[in-house]
């Protein structure tokens, strides 16, 4: 792999990233070719970027150089990052914990600038296979993929439990994944909670929800009745709570691990076989010194709650769920016919009796387990789908008025406990729940 050479060049990355959102695709291209050149000091012919729809904040594709050879190229970009990503893309140090993940034969780690160049594999995505079998009724086509799934979640326990210890607090603040949660609540002269992608994307705005059109300032102060459960928390309760709560200084107490931290399963190749068997890449977030509790957040909300369809396919989730909005005061009625397809059930199942119930176990066993450990859970849940890409619907965004109305009924589901009655997440949490 290349070594950083210290030298600021121009951001390639970043820029082929804002020009594919513009739909400048063309651009984006000659601006990675430049960079692939530069990185890998080889002659480059091509680059082929995928337009799929798991790329929220990435972009992959293929490599062709001048000798023919063709591999695959992925890379996440952040607003902000040379502020706050101190360390991106070190695969070696997860293979040195025992994960198995797939490690590039070239990166580049340079903000603006970061890449990784990985073999050509003919494997399949895990999100692509999981796509297939959203639907179907067939129990025996969705065995060998779950089996795998479960293998994953026990291989990822022991190389996380393997790496357990007590945290750094200076170490642990410092640690990319952060970008994902915490940097992305805050900003400069902003009350924590507020600031970052809130911000940018939802403050001061206007939110569209099934035939209603409401001002922030209404929006983030309603109460939230979905599909007949009330649940405690506003929305302004949540991000403030979540820019507390999820300060890198107030997790440093709870144990760390060596993991990946974004392990979805668009990060993750299906090997066919018997058994099959799952491969991590792009660990652009890992790091020694993650709180135990962040670890699998991101795995638990995308490769779960995210589907089917509603983020990552908004447009066809129009047509296919019933949403109905309502607004009586100050609360909005939100019903939905949304649920776990039977595939991503027995991911939730398998996530949690494989991977959190025993690593909560032994948080508790070490006396590293919060109180409000469920909290922590909740509101780093609820900034998955709300931080990671504009829940708002409108002109230019992905979401539409119904998928937008379902996504944000969720992440209140993830985020808030329900008052008088209970849902899918409530049942699950009850099931990890330690005295």
């Amino acid at each position: 792999m290349n070594a950083n050479s210290g030298v600021e060049r121009a951001p390639l990355a970043a820029e082929a990233r804002r020009c594919a959102l513009r739909g400048e695709w063309g651009v984006a291209r000659d601006h990675l070719l430049q960079l692939v050149a530069e990185v890998t000091g080889r002659g480059v012919v091509e680059v082929t970027i995928n337009r799929d729809q798991y790329s929220l904040n990435s972009l992959n594709g293929l490599v062709t150089f001048d000798d023919d050879e063709v591999m695959f190229f992925k890379y996440h970009h952040e607003e902000g990052e040379s502020g706050t990503v101190a360390e991106y893309y070190n695969a070696k140090l997860l293979q040195d914990a025992g994960f198995e993940v797939d490690v590039p034969r070239h990166a580049c780690g340079e903000p603006g600038r970061q890449i990784l160049l990985y073999t050509r594999r003919e494997e399949r995505r895990l999100a692509d296979v999981c796509r297939e079998l959203d639907f179907t009724e067939s129990s025996a086509a969705r065995a060998p993929v779950v089996a795998a799934q479960a293998q994953l979640d026990r291989d990822s326990l022991v190389a996380t439990l393997a790496t357990l210890r007590s945290g750094d607090p200076a170490k642990v603040q410092a640690e990319p994944v952060h970008q994902l949660f915490y940097h992305r609540l805050v900003g400069d002269g902003v009350t924590a909670g507020f600031g970052g992608r809130v911000a940018e994307y939802y403050v001061d705005q206007r939110f569209q929800l099934g035939e209603l059109d409401l001002p922030w300032a209404t929006f983030k102060e309603l109460e939230w009745v979905i599909n007949g459960v009330r649940y405690r928390d506003t929305l302004a309760a949540l991000f403030a709570e979540a820019g507390q709560r999820l300060a890198p200084e107030r997790l440093a107490g709870h144990g760390v691990v060596t993991a990946h931290g974004d392990a979805h399963n668009a990060n993750v190749w299906y090997v066919d076989g018997n058994p099959a068997r799952l491969v991590t890449f792009d660990p652009a977030f890992a790091g020694r010194q993650i709180p135990a509790l962040l670890a699998e957040i991101k795995a638990t909300f995308h490769n779960i709650f995210a589907h089917p369809l509603w983020l990552y396919e908004p447009e066809d989730a129009e047509g296919h769920y019933r949403v109905d909005v309502r607004q009586e005061g100050g609360t909005l009625y939100v019903d939905h016919d949304w649920s776990l397809t039977p595939l991503r059930a027995d991911f939730l199942a398998a996530k949690g009796e494989n991977y959190w119930s025993p690593l909560l176990a032994e948080l508790h066993r070490r006396g590293w387990l919060p109180a409000d450990w469920q909290r922590i859970v909740r509101l780093a849940l609820f900034c998955c789908p709300t931080l990671v890409l504009n829940l708002r619907a409108g002109e230019g965004l992905r979401q539409q008025s119904g998928s937008s109305a379902l996504g944000w009924a969720l992440a209140v589901m993830l985020g808030s406990e329900p008052t008088d009655d209970t849902d899918v997440f409530s049942r699950w949490l009850q099931t990890l729940s330690r005295d």
